[in-house]
């Protein structure tokens, strides 16, 4: 809540030193990102005339914002229909297509890319990339998921596959 009372746009924060932002910053962990904010917020000034990326190929190209983070933004901000994956989603997809891959595998990630860029809800992807992340924190989770209560458990092979048993954490 300080950082944006002090600085609540890109106007702002950009023109605020280093040292300001490390100092706001202090206790908060990973300074990093705080330089990173102050970078991005210069880049939309200088670079972009204060008009902050609405793409997540655009938004991926400030200082900090990942794949993730783009797409999450875009999606949910933005409306795009691009979509996403966290440790969550990864989870749920994990489990609705019985993937037995080392999840850490650059095929795996891609091939996961590439499964929630063609399911993502073109008319509300916000709203279907939060829901699919929420699943996978609060229903599909890593240690004893509740699949019982699951609303695609019908979809779901892991769930057909050890309907009898418990699921495997992830």
């Amino acid at each position: 809540n300080r950082w944006m009372k002090k600085w609540p746009d890109t106007v702002s924060l950009s023109t605020a030193s280093l040292e300001e932002i490390n100092q706001l910053w202090a206790g908060l962990g990973y300074y990093s990102r705080g330089r990173r904010l102050w970078e991005a917020a210069k880049l939309v000034e200088k670079d972009l005339n204060g008009v902050m990326p609405r793409t997540a190929a655009s938004l991926a190209k400030l200082p900090g914002v990942g794949r993730y983070t783009a797409s999450a933004v875009a999606s949910i901000a933005y409306g795009e229909p691009v979509g996403l994956v966290d440790g969550n989603v990864f989870r749920v997809f994990s489990r609705l297509r019985t993937i037995g891959a080392e999840i850490d595998s650059q095929p795996v990630i891609d091939w996961t890319w590439k499964l929630a860029e063609s399911t993502v809800d073109a008319e509300k992807p916000g709203d279907f990339n939060q829901a699919l992340m929420e699943l996978g924190a609060t229903v599909c989770t890593p240690k004893a998921p509740s699949c019982g209560k699951c609303p695609v458990k019908d979809l779901c092979q892991a769930f057909k596959v050890n309907s009898n048993q418990q699921l495997p954490d992830i």
